[in-house]
C-alpha cells in the first residue's frame, strides 16, 4: 500500500478548508490597516459575538499554546495555581508555557474519568492546603473536547462551575476542538460556555480547517483588561491581522465550522463501529467527538505503520489514537478499517 493521502495522526495534518481559503484570498486584495484595525478583524469578532449570543471580548492569536497560556495568565497572579485534569493539554503538551507566561503560576492536577475533571476534586484541592507557603488555587481549566475524545455536557460543566463559583475560582476552557464538541452535543455554543460559567474560551480554528489561529473569547470582560498588551509582549499581535481573522469570517458566516466538525465526528463514529466489531481490538474510551482510541497488538501497530498509516500512540493514557479531520473521507476510514481487519484475521 502506498502512503495514504489522508492520515489519522492528527487533524493538524489536514489542509485548509475551502471556506477559510476563499476568505484569506479575499482578504489579500488591496491594502488595509494593520494590527487589527481592519474590517476583517472587526467582522470576525462580530460574528463570534453572534455565535455566542453575547457581548464578549475577542482576540486573535497564532496558536493554541499562546491562547491557553495567555488566557490563563489573565486569570492568575504568579503565586496562584491552575487546576486541570491529569491528561489536559495545558499540562502535558504546552512545554511549561502556562507557567512561563504567568511568571510562575503552578499547574496542579485533578483526578477524573475519561479525561474529565471530577468536580468534587476541586474542593479537595482548594482545601488541601490554605497556608501561605502553597500556591493558592485561582483557576480551573477544562478541555472541550478532552484529550481522550470525550466531551463535557452542559450539566457536567455546571457541576464544575458550581465548585469554581463556591471557591472564587475562574473557569478557563481549552477549546482546541470546541467545534467538534458543539457538533457532538447538538447544543448552542452559549450553553457550554458562558451559560455554564466559562470565563474565557480558547476557540481553536486550526484543527477545524484553518491554516493557523485561535480566538480568545472573554465572556468575563474584566479578565480581558490589557490582554492586548499580553498578546503584544508574547509576539502574538499580528501586523497583518486580517489573515488570522479572515478565515474566521469564512468559517462562521454560513456555518462551515459546524459542518466540518460534524463530518469529522461522523467519520470517527464510522471508524469506531468498524473497529469495535473486530477481534484483538479494544476501544479504550467513549467516542464522543472526532477521535477513536483503541488498543491493538504491538505487531499490528508495526504492520500498520509499515503500510504507511500514521497515527499516534502516546496521546492521553496510551493505546492508538485515530483522529478524523474535516476532510476525512469514508473511503479513508474503510481502507484503514480493512487493513486492521486483515491483520486481525491473520491471528484469529
Amino acid at each position: 500500500m502506498s502512503e495514504p493521502r489522508r492520515h489519522f495522526a492528527s487533524d493538524n495534518y489536514a489542509g485548509i478548508c475551502p471556506e477559510a481559503w476563499a476568505a484569506m484570498q479575499a482578504a489579500n486584495a488591496g491594502h488595509v490597516p494593520s494590527y487589527g484595525d481592519d474590517p476583517w478583524t472587526d467582522q470576525a469578532a462580530s460574528l463570534l459575538r453572534d455565535v455566542f449570543e453575547t457581548d464578549c471580548e475577542v482576540f486573535f492569536v497564532f496558536n493554541g499554546t499562546a491562547a491557553n497560556s495567555l488566557a490563563l495568565a489573565s486569570c492568575c497572579q504568579s503565586y496562584h495555581s491552575i487546576l486541570c485534569a491529569e491528561t489536559a493539554h495545558v499540562e502535558t503538551d504546552e512545554c511549561g508555557a502556562p507557567e512561563f507566561f504567568s511568571n510562575g503560576t503552578k499547574v496542579l492536577l485533578l483526578p477524573g474519568q475519561h479525561g474529565k475533571i471530577d468536580p468534587a476534586a476541586i474542593g479537595g484541592m482548594v482545601r488541601k492546603r490554605t497556608d501561605i507557603h502553597y500556591p493558592k488555587p485561582r483557576a480551573v481549566s477544562v478541555t472541550q473536547a478532552t484529550e481522550l475524545g470525550t466531551v463535557y455536557t452542559p450539566s457536567e460543566l455546571k457541576s464544575v462551575w458550581a465548585q469554581t463559583k463556591s471557591f472564587g475560582l475562574r473557569l478557563h476552557m481549552d477549546g482546541a476542538r470546541f467545534a467538534n464538541s458543539v457538533a457532538a452535543l447538538g447544543v448552542s455554543p452559549k450553553e457550554i460556555t458562558w451559560q455554564s460559567g466559562v470565563d474565557v474560551l480558547c476557540f481553536g480554528g486550526t484543527k477545524n480547517g484553518m491554516a493557523v489561529g485561535d480566538a480568545v473569547v472573554f465572556f468575563n470582560r474584566d479578565l480581558a483588561r490589557e490582554f492586548d498588551y499580553r498578546c503584544k509582549q508574547a509576539g502574538q499581535l499580528s501586523s497583518k491581522m486580517r489573515f488570522l481573522a479572515a478565515p474566521w469570517v469564512g468559517m462562521l458566516k454560513d456555518g462551515a465550522w459546524l459542518k466540518h466538525a460534524a463530518r469529522a465526528n461522523a467519520m470517527a463514529a464510522l471508524l469506531e463501529a468498524r473497529l469495535r466489531a473486530l477481534p484483538h481490538v479494544k476501544v479504550l474510551f467513549p467516542r464522543q467527538a472526532n477521535s477513536v482510541f483503541v488498543e491493538l497488538p504491538p505487531a499490528h501497530i508495526e504492520a500498520l505503520h509499515a503500510r504507511g498509516w500514521r497515527f499516534y500512540t502516546f496521546i492521553g493514557q496510551g493505546g492508538c489514537r485515530f483522529m478524523c479531520s474535516w476532510d476525512t473521507a469514508e473511503s479513508d476510514v474503510q481502507a484503514l478499517a480493512d487493513d486492521v481487519a486483515g491483520l486481525a484475521a491473520q491471528v484469529a
